[in-house]
């Protein structure tokens, strides 16, 4: 069996996208409006209100930004990069929850819209067993704007089928845990189904399903279960392939109509 988690508001209590704005402004990477633009995403996706016209203008900003980055130099920074600015949001809830799941026998999956890049590393942090999230686009080992896999909606309930087709899993017997009415296609793979801190749309869902409702409230720093950070590296381009991975995808993150 397996235990499938989003990652933003679910097992993070903010979005991996969009956290790490202020550190590149401090180090000269980004400039202060490119701060006050991630901050703003960030406060709509945190209130679920982001305006599909704003969202695709950060993202083609953000796009423009990243094009051409050393996928190498990004993922050598990653493990500074989770002390300092994700390690400390991390749901106690979640924690103990994924603990039951490993002590139950359960694999754990974490599935994120958010890059690879930012998610494996969480992922890795929280003793999770696979990971599903989204690719960037690479070629010459530098990154093209472009997004080879969306892990969002229809397509993350895809994703888990073939990662249970390939593990094993009996989906009807998984779990799965969001806090988006984005990911029902994924709560409705498997055979139990929870919804974390829901918005609106979702927890209308989950009364119409049934599913429990969890409340996450208290994010604790996690400083054991992680090595010390490397200082051979600035900490630079994960921050910001974070933020514009996510930014890329905001625009498609808005409730799906007719749901």
């Amino acid at each position: 069996m397996a235990a499938f988690f989003d990652l933003d508001k679910t097992i993070i209590a903010t979005s991996s996208a969009t956290a790490f704005s202020r550190p590149f402004y401090a180090g000269g990477l980004i400039t202060r409006r490119d701060v006050l633009r991630t901050a703003y995403a960030q406060f709509l996706f945190l209130l679920g209100g982001a305006d599909a016209d704003q969202t695709e203008r950060l993202r083609a900003h953000l796009s423009a930004m990243v094009t051409g980055w050393d996928v190498a130099q990004v993922s050598a920074i990653v493990a500074e990069t989770l002390h300092l600015h994700i390690e400390p949001t991390v749901y106690a809830e979640a924690v103990a929850l994924i603990d039951e799941h490993h002590a139950a026998g359960h694999d754990v999956v974490v599935v994120s819209a958010s890059g690879s890049e930012v998610v494996g590393p969480i992922a890795a942090l929280l003793g999770a067993d696979h990971v599903v999230a989204s690719r960037m686009e690479v070629r010459d080992g530098l990154y093209t704007g472009e997004i080879a896999f969306y892990a969002y909606g229809e397509n993350k309930a895809t994703a888990v089928r073939e990662l249970a087709e390939a593990e094993g899993y009996d989906l009807t017997r998984c779990h799965a845990y969001s806090d988006s009415i984005t990911d029902v296609p994924m709560l409705e793979a498997v055979g139990n189904a929870a919804v974390v801190n829901p918005d609106r749309g979702l927890r209308r869902v989950a009364v119409e399903h049934g599913w429990e409702v969890l409340s996450f409230e208290r994010p604790v720093t996690l400083g054991s279960r992680l090595p010390p950070p490397s200082r051979t590296l600035p900490v630079l381009g994960l921050v910001l392939v974070g933020t514009v991975v996510g930014l890329l995808l905001a625009r498609r993150r808005r409730p799906p109509r007719g749901r």
